[in-house]
């Protein structure tokens, strides 16, 4: 495995193609990754839809278990609303509004604690927000370079290269890409992997395994280091 050197300052955004692709999978897989190379990475999740009985997100507990910088959890996610829906509407449910300033402020903590910070979309990259902006927005006012996390799945190359152009439109870098064999058994995935590669100009950092549990320490092992 080729190891390059990653400039964590200040992070990276990670997106995905669409919901329900790994995009929490590869950000702890990555944060594992990070911290087996000696980086102090955090993780944040700044808006998250569905709480268990505890009121608890799973993705963001996830984030918090992989990242080997301990922060406040109110930093890690700033917003987290009981329904799982879309952020928008769950806000609006709850009578809450997303602003970025709260975001902002938590990233600045966060960064402040770590030699980067993951920050973890929802959903896909053009997700609704609120008044401030969608999910593209907030990758902007971060000023991060994106990651972009593939679903390995029929569809995927549509909607991997729609969402580059997304990225590339509101003048961000695309720093590499992650595939992640979201089912076990997707037709002819090497030559989709293969396609994706030729048309996306942007390192791929690794395809992650389907893994039955999922083990974001194992899936480590698969990627390389954005550089």
């Amino acid at each position: 495995m080729t190891v390059l050197a990653a400039d964590l300052s200040p992070g990276y955004f990670i997106t995905g193609t669409d919901t329900e692709v790994g995009k929490t999978f590869a950000t702890c897989a990555l944060l594992r990754r990070l911290a087996v190379a000696g980086r102090r990475v955090a993780a944040m999740k700044p808006v998250a839809a569905g709480l268990d009985e505890h009121g608890r997100n799973e993705d963001v507990e996830a984030l918090l278990a992989a990242a080997n910088v301990r922060c406040a959890r109110e930093r890690v996610n700033p917003y987290a609303f009981a329904s799982p829906i879309a952020p928008h509407l769950a806000a609006r449910e709850e009578g809450r509004e997303i602003r970025f300033a709260p975001i902002l402020r938590a990233f600045a903590a966060l960064a402040g604690e770590a030699d980067g910070v993951l920050v973890e979309g929802v959903g896909g990259f053009r997700v609704p927000l609120g008044s401030d902006g969608d999910a593209a927005d907030l990758a902007v006012a971060l000023g991060l370079p994106v990651i972009l996390v593939v679903g390995l799945r029929l569809g995927c190359i549509n909607h991997a290269l729609l969402t580059v152009e997304a990225v590339r439109a509101r003048g961000l870098r695309l720093a590499g890409w992650i595939g992640n064999c979201a089912t076990a058994d997707m037709a002819r995935r090497e030559e989709n992997v293969a396609t994706l590669r030729e048309l996306i100009a942007a390192p791929l950092l690794g395809v992650l395994p389907h893994l039955t549990p999922a083990d974001p320490a194992a899936a480590a092992a698969f990627l390389d280091l954005p550089s």
